[in-house]
């Protein structure tokens, strides 16, 4: 089974010609509300793979949350454990512009009530495959991470948003997933030496003993493991939205872990989808 331990949220996504320059206000042509938050993007993702999955989260009891979990209700994801809050439900604002590159501010609101109490719903067992994120307290990433280690479930930790606090315990992952950017911040604070990227990435195995995936967008995927270094490349496309394209990606390597593929082959089913 894929558990998820993370963020839901509703989307409020406007298209705009170009994206705004600071202080700039931009005409925008569409508007749509839409499910979201990287940990209900990444359970949605691993199901439509194929996989069982739980979600551990929460909501507002505001007319938001009925409306932020409905793909996964229609999805066939176990929401049983995911609880509602005073908190208002979590929303992103989102910019996409014509060439399909966005901006995206996050007020969490209930994603902040997620706490190390709900790691107990999750049911870890040994074999499982979890996925975790930064929208939730760092606290609750990291008692995930140790609940994890303890009963045997393969941890798949993703870096976004990135969270300087959240680098003392990267190793506590079995799998790291980050992008570029994430990863060239982590590598920073880690003080990981190396000529280019790849060579950093295995300073990283190096020192964690762990898994280290890189998503580089049109150039696809390097990762590092202890035993080999990986090259995946991606499916050319013309961008028309990248939004969630990432937790799309950590969804079906979940999915794939969860179905016993290797990781090379999981990683080429997740950067194809």
């Amino acid at each position: 089974m894929v558990i998820v331990i993370g963020s839901i949220n509703l989307d409020m996504i406007a298209t705009v010609g170009r994206l705004p320059g600071p202080g700039e206000t931009v005409q925008g042509d569409r508007f749509s509300t839409a499910p979201g938050g990287k940990g209900a993007n990444q359970a949605l993702a691993a199901a439509r793979a194929g996989a069982s999955v739980r979600m551990i989260g929460a909501v507002g009891t505001d007319p938001f949350a009925a409306e932020a979990l409905a793909l996964l209700q229609d999805g066939g994801v176990d929401l049983s454990a995911v609880r509602s809050t005073p908190e208002p439900t979590g929303v992103a604002l989102i910019l996409v512009g014509s060439d399909g590159e966005n901006m995206i501010a996050v007020t969490p609101g209930s994603n902040h009530r997620v706490t190390p109490a709900h790691v107990a719903d999750a049911g870890l067992a040994q074999g499982d495959v979890l996925l975790l994120q930064h929208e939730i307290p760092l606290a609750t990433v990291r008692a995930a991470l140790e609940a994890a280690r303890a009963v045997g479930a393969v941890a798949v930790l993703n870096t976004a948003p990135f969270a300087a606090e959240a680098v003392a315990f990267l190793h506590e992952a079995d799998i790291v997933v980050a992008n570029e950017t994430e990863f060239d911040l982590c590598a920073d604070a880690l003080s990981l030496e190396g000529g280019d990227r790849a060579q950093r990435m295995r300073r990283f195995v190096e020192k964690t003993g762990r898994t280290i995936v890189v998503t580089l967008g049109e150039d696809g995927v390097l990762a590092a493991t202890p035993e080999a270094d990986l090259a995946v490349p991606t499916i050319p496309v013309r961008p028309v939205d990248t939004v969630g394209a990432g937790d799309t990606f950590c969804g079906y390597l979940g999915a794939g872990l969860a179905e016993g593929l290797p990781l090379e082959a999981a990683l080429r089913r997740a950067a194809a989808a």
